[in-house]
């Protein structure tokens, strides 16, 4: 039965605390859904075939991120022939990393594997990821990708966003990793207390500096679509999470207007100098022009740098909440 969330409180995160329901789940998988129908029922029956050989009490937790296909229908479905399954369906489209943090905030399994739905990640890592926290005492055990199955666009521009991240956030972030890890449930309710706006899910693990492993995992091809991610929104994507995580550009802008002055102040020095000795001839306009419009470029980019920084205060100042649940198949 599905059961529509209350709306008095269906803005606040923290609602979807753990349940207190018999068989408490050793292993949550929590899963976002964007344009995943065609995906769901392998995924199911990948997911259950994996974790029953290694735990007995888990759940699957699939937060359908509103996308235009029937892939709320087949979460419903899902949840309907196994209690094991626990759906929720966003009011409308929130983002990938939200509705990891829905998931999260829903899940009541002592450990949580945090997965992609297109099956690119495998299911029958799952056992290996669960060994490899609970012999090696990690928190935190990542999912490295051995080889990726995307296209050489995607995995240079990859590689080039996670350089510039690292450098502008100063985080060791593992650029050949995605969402695919499994964390503990410590470091899922501090995960829970960051509250920004700017959703960043590997990004924000990182942060917290838990104890952390990984292991090498297969990386397989879509089981079918492509792709939600276009290049704009990956660029936007990328603009606001190094903006979340660092003000390492502001500094730098910083740094080259004095450059710049340092330079200007040289240049001045060098026109005073050879005034005086009569050198100065009434010519230059061209570099004047090339020197201001150089300038004014400069300017405009470092108040545009600010005004991304105020916007990110503007954002945490409202005060909204993080993702709106329209419906969900579980009783609190």
């Amino acid at each position: 039965m599905d059961y529509h969330s209350d709306p008095r409180t269906v803005d606040r995160p923290d609602i979807l605390a753990r349940d207190e329901l018999p068989g408490q789940p050793v292993i949550s998988v929590v899963i976002p859904v964007y344009r995943g129908a065609a995906c769901l029922h392998e995924l199911y029956r990948r997911l259950v075939s994996a974790i029953e050989s290694s735990v007995a009490d888990f759940e699957i937790v699939l937060v359908e991120d509103c996308g235009p296909d029937d892939s709320w229908a087949g979460i419903r479905q899902l949840a309907a022939s196994d209690p094991r399954v626990r759906g929720l369906q966003f009011s409308r489209n929130f983002g990938q990393h939200r509705a990891i943090t829905a998931g999260i905030d829903a899940a009541r399994g002592d450990w949580i594997v945090v997965m992609d739905c297109d099956l690119q990640d495998r299911p029958e890592e799952i056992p290996r990821l669960y060994e490899a926290a609970v012999t090696r005492g990690s928190d935190i055990v990542l999912a490295r990708r051995q080889r990726r199955r995307d296209g050489l666009v995607k995995r240079a521009t990859s590689a080039a966003f996670y350089s510039v991240f690292r450098y502008l956030t100063e985080l060791e972030y593992d650029g050949s990793v995605g969402n695919f890890r499994i964390i503990s449930r410590q470091v899922a309710d501090s995960f829970r207390g960051m509250t920004e706006q700017m959703r960043f899910f590997g990004g924000i693990v990182t942060w917290l500096g838990y104890r952390v492993s990984s292991i090498d995992v297969p990386h397989d091809e879509r089981f079918a679509g492509e792709t939600s991610y276009t290049w704009r929104k990956l660029i936007e994507l990328a603009v606001q999470t190094i903006v979340a995580h660092s003000d390492k550009p502001l500094r730098l802008a910083i740094r080259f207007g004095f450059l710049l002055a340092f330079g200007a102040m040289v240049g001045g020095a060098w026109v005073i100098i050879t005034a005086l000795r009569g050198g100065v001839q009434v010519s230059g306009w061209a570099s004047l022009m090339v020197s201001v419009y150089f300038l004014s470029g400069v300017i405009l980019a470092f108040m545009g740098i600010l005004g991304l920084y105020l916007g990110r205060v503007f954002d945490e100042v409202k005060g909204r909440p993080l993702y709106v649940v329209r419906e969900k198949t579980f009783r609190e």
